[in-house]
């Protein structure tokens, strides 16, 4: 049966055999599975996002203010990313989620580690718009874009992996999330 609507599209199913091709060839390595395993459980919730953003509002805010900086500056800039971070994954899995009925990938049969089966739709990854949009703000707040991005990219590729999204999923959610953190980076920057 053909291929029906924009997943069918030539260039998508390029895109999605292209990233199939790439994963395969670290699935059943020991260490990057242990990996991109944990990479992608800690993106459940955007948990690892939000507790970047508890260390740098207790840790980093705490050692700002010993050093004569001002601590709370520090927190509310760490709140207001969680917060916007909350608002983004509302969005993109309560709402633009259910605009799309794509199936998951079926190409992992047996997962050497844990995963949680998600039960939305495909398309968008919301692990790769949490990544992106937390990515854009970490830096924009903190400096250190490579490091944010390079975690990012982990978490987002993490789902290519264990056969939880398309690559074009993972492509469209971080745009839409690096998109994200740039409207919310002009419309309520941090201090």
């Amino acid at each position: 049966m053909p291929h029906r609507g924009p997943f069918g599209h030539p260039t998508v199913r390029a895109v999605d055999a292209t990233g199939e091709r790439l994963a395969r060839l670290g699935r059943g390595a020991p260490a990057v599975d242990r990996t991109l395993y944990a990479l992608s459980q800690a993106g459940n919730h955007s948990a690892l996002w939000h507790g970047i953003n508890l260390l740098d509002a207790t840790v980093g805010a705490w050692a700002l203010s010993a050093a004569g900086g001002d601590g709370r500056r520090r927190r509310r800039n760490a709140v207001r990313r969680s917060l916007v971070l909350g608002a983004e994954q509302i969005s993109v899995n309560g709402v633009v989620k259910t605009w799309f009925r794509r199936a998951r990938p079926s190409t992992v049969d047996e997962h050497p580690h844990d995963l949680r089966a998600p039960r939305t739709s495909s398309f968008p990854s919301g692990h790769a718009s949490a990544a992106a949009c937390s990515a854009t703000m970490l830096s924009a707040d903190l400096g250190g874009a490579p490091l944010w991005w390079l975690l990012a990219a982990g978490v987002a590729w993490s789902r290519v992996h264990v056969g939880a999204h398309h690559t074009s999923d993972v492509a469209a959610g971080a745009a839409l999330g690096r998109t994200v953190g740039l409207l919310a980076t002009a419309v309520w920057p941090g201090r």
